[in-house]
């Protein structure tokens, strides 16, 4: 645009060069063409210079704004870049505690895995699970009332000779109760395997159910004693599963326990047996304790009685001396006045002289 305003302001001049050029003589035309051609050069010149230097100006304006622009988003890039290199860093990390807490679990359900086998190939041994339903006893017994307690004892020996798991000592009117720990695990597995047919399973349930029975008719027979223990005694399946099947499906079994005074438990519902037996135990030593505080506050009141008649008297004495010395204040105050009465006549009379 600036380009071609020169070139019309330089046409301008040469239009008005021609036109002076008619009112001049020949010999000035030479002379003021020139002039005019140095002037014309001159502000060609000068106006070339102020169009570069603007230009040259605007340029350097227009290079600074680019720049600051180009800083800005850079400086923008860049903290949104940061931002999201937090946010990766972040859930990179808990990805990384999520795989590590993942891979802890897997390795928990390997161990576990591992337990389960060998759990069950020591419940397919009669031995061992006798020995895993004594231990899984005496962890509870433990918990309940503590490791050294004079409340219940393992392997207890009856005058009879026979053993029992554990001996109760529960405070009267129960007495001792034996708890006998029984497992009959094979035929219940039978019994309740759906991968057998029907017929089969009817015959391993109708086994079951003689185990149980045999089981109850044991404990009845070795752990109730006339005179030495309870009349009853507690039979304890180490198996939440077997426990439900008997109270669900075998009531024929829960009525011959109940007959025979054996009570059929598992580790939930005997613990809950133990901790009201705790209970119980726990409040007759409250009431012992209570008896004794009783006791003492008898023998309290009697003490105080005694303090009672003691400060009665010591009273009684204070009080007589309280009158006294209240009797003595007043013959003092009338004393006084006597004194002072006196006083007051003789100065009377040491001023009439006077």
């Amino acid at each position: 645009m600036e380009y071609i305003i020169l070139i019309l302001l330089i046409i301008v001049l040469i239009v008005s060069v021609i036109s002076l050029s008619k009112n001049i003589n020949e010999s000035n035309i030479t002379e003021r063409l020139g002039k005019m051609e140095t002037s014309l050069v001159k502000e060609v010149s000068d106006f070339k210079s102020d169009f570069e230097r603007n230009l040259n100006n605007d340029f350097d304006r227009l290079n600074d704004k680019i720049e600051y622009k180009l800083n800005q988003i850079n400086n923008k890039v860049n903290e949104r870049l940061d931002e999201n290199f937090d946010k990766t860093n972040k859930t990179f990390t808990n990805v990384l505690e999520r795989l590590a807490k993942i891979d802890e679990a897997q390795k928990k359900i390997d161990s576990l895995s591992l337990d389960i086998v060998s759990l069950q190939s020591v419940l397919t041994d009669k031995k061992t699970r006798g020995i895993f339903g004594e231990v899984n006893l005496k962890h509870i017994m433990s918990n309940v009332f503590g490791e050294n307690n004079k409340i219940y004892k393992m392997q207890y020996k009856f005058d009879n000779d026979t053993i029992v798991d554990c001996a109760l000592f529960a405070p009267e009117p129960l007495g001792l109760i034996g708890i006998d720990s029984k497992f009959p695990l094979e035929n219940y597995q039978k019994m309740v395997d759906k991968n057998i047919d029907n017929q089969t399973r009817a015959n391993y349930e109708k086994l079951f159910r003689i185990d149980m029975k045999k089981h109850i008719d044991a404990i009845a027979s070795k752990y109730i004693i006339d005179k030495v223990t309870s009349n009853q005694a507690i039979l304890f399946l180490p198996a939440e599963a077997i426990f439900a099947e008997v109270n669900a499906y075998h009531l024929d079994i829960i009525e011959y326990a109940y007959k025979k005074r054996v009570w059929i438990t598992s580790p939930t519902t005997l613990i809950s047996t133990l901790s009201t037996i705790e209970v119980i135990l726990k409040n007759i030593e409250r009431d012992k304790y209570a008896s004794v505080i009783q006791e003492e506050l008898n023998n309290l009141s009697l003490e105080f009685n005694r303090y009672k008649e003691r400060w009665d008297k010591l009273y009684r004495s204070i009080e007589t001396v309280s009158k006294d010395v209240k009797d003595i204040h007043t013959t003092t105050d009338k004393i006084t006045k006597r004194f002072n009465s006196i006083n007051q006549v003789e100065m009377e009379k040491l001023n009439e002289k006077s």
